[in-house]
This record gives structure tokens, C-alpha cells and sequence, in this order.
């Protein structure tokens, strides 16, 4: 079982920076893939970036691409996302998910946390 905590999120305005952060609580996540998802009111939960674990290969949703930036520290079991030029559409839910392997389908994702909020002003 892998537990997921993120933090990092919050209210920023247009043009900002943020990074979240996405602490596992197992070992045994450092073998895992993790994603960075997001999930506005109404609206589908959204791939948006993955990496696999040793850190090695990524793959982003064009929405986010050359603005966000994943990485990982596996000594840390932790992984970030970096999001910089952030736009008031960009505000959502942003969730952090486990998968055997790198994957942009959500059902490939064994574990999710909780989530946190980033808020884009205007």
C-alpha cells in the first residue's frame, strides 16, 4: 500500500510560479511511476505529466508542456511539479498518482492522494 500526501498548492496570481510537492509513504514507491493529474469543478480529471522511476523518461500533456516540470527525488519518495506561466485556467484540484508503469490513463493509476488546491488569479 502506498500513501500520497500533496502540498504545495495555493493562490497565486497570473504569471506565477508554484511547485507541488507529492510525499510517498512507502519504500516501495520509489519503484512506482507517478503522475501529476488535475481536476477542475465540472470538469474531467485531466492528465497532464508523468515520469517513470528512476526519473529517466516523462511524457506531458501539450496543455501544460513547456510550463510544468516534474521530477523526483526517490531518497525523498517524493516527487514535484514545477508550474511556472500559470493561467487562471490552470486552476483545479491537482492530485498525485502511482502506477506500475509511465502511463497518461488515469485507470493505470493504483494510487491517488488527496489533493491540493491551486487557484489562478487574474
Amino acid at each position: 500500500q502506498v500513501q500520497l500526501v500533496e502540498s504545495g498548492g495555493g493562490l497565486v496570481q497570473a504569471g506565477g510560479s508554484l511547485r507541488l510537492s507529492c510525499a510517498a509513504s512507502a519504500r516501495t514507491s520509489t519503484s512506482y511511476a507517478m503522475g501529476w493529474f488535475r481536476q477542475a469543478p465540472g470538469k474531467e480529471r485531466e492528465f497532464l505529466v508523468a515520469i517513470n522511476w528512476r526519473g529517466l523518461n516523462t511524457d506531458y500533456a501539450d496543455s501544460v508542456k513547456g510550463r510544468f516540470t516534474i521530477s523526483r527525488d526517490n531518497a525523498k519518495n517524493t516527487v514535484y511539479l514545477q508550474m511556472n506561466s500559470l493561467k487562471p485556467e490552470d486552476t483545479a484540484g491537482y492530485y498525485c498518482a502511482a502506477a506500475v508503469t509511465l502511463s497518461t490513463t488515469r485507470g493505470r493509476y493504483d494510487y491517488w492522494g488527496q489533493g491540493t488546491q491551486v487557484t489562478v488569479s487574474s
